[in-house]
């Protein structure tokens, strides 16, 4: 049984660019495709798409590399976690790396980057940065 599936998801993405991976394989949920999508958005992944394996499903992220191969993907970092939730109102939302990174904040409008949740004026739980 896996705790946290976001964890997972995150550590999956640092592992693959540090072995230097084209994609990696990782648990499929609504929860980890809509991070792929906003990853994706930003410029931070290639593409992502479901596979079906018999009964099973699971997410296959393209990593993003440069021309001449650097990673698109520096750090992550997991903020809210299962045993501290994170939260924060929309004028206190995270500024990653001076802006040349990205915070993704669940909100009660949905899952999103923190720039478009101040935009919204919404608060919301930091569920990770990624630089």
């Amino acid at each position: 049984m896996m705790t946290d599936p976001i964890a997972d998801f995150l550590t999956r993405l640092r592992n693959g660019h540090m072995i230097g991976r084209k994609g990696v394989n990782t648990r499929f949920s609504r929860m980890t495709v809509r991070l792929a999508s906003i990853l994706k958005e930003n410029g931070f992944i290639e593409d992502y798409a479901e596979r079906v394996e018999g009964e099973r499903s699971s997410l296959w992220v393209s990593l993003r590399y440069t021309d001449r191969g650097e990673k698109a993907i520096e750090g992550v970092r997991r903020v809210s976690k299962p045993g501290l939730r994170i939260y924060t109102s929309c004028e206190n939302l995270p500024v990653t790396r001076n802006g040349l990174g990205l915070a993704i904040v669940s909100t009660s409008k949905g899952v999103m980057a923190a720039t478009e949740a101040k935009k919204l004026g919404v608060g919301g739980e930091v569920i990770c940065e990624v630089w």
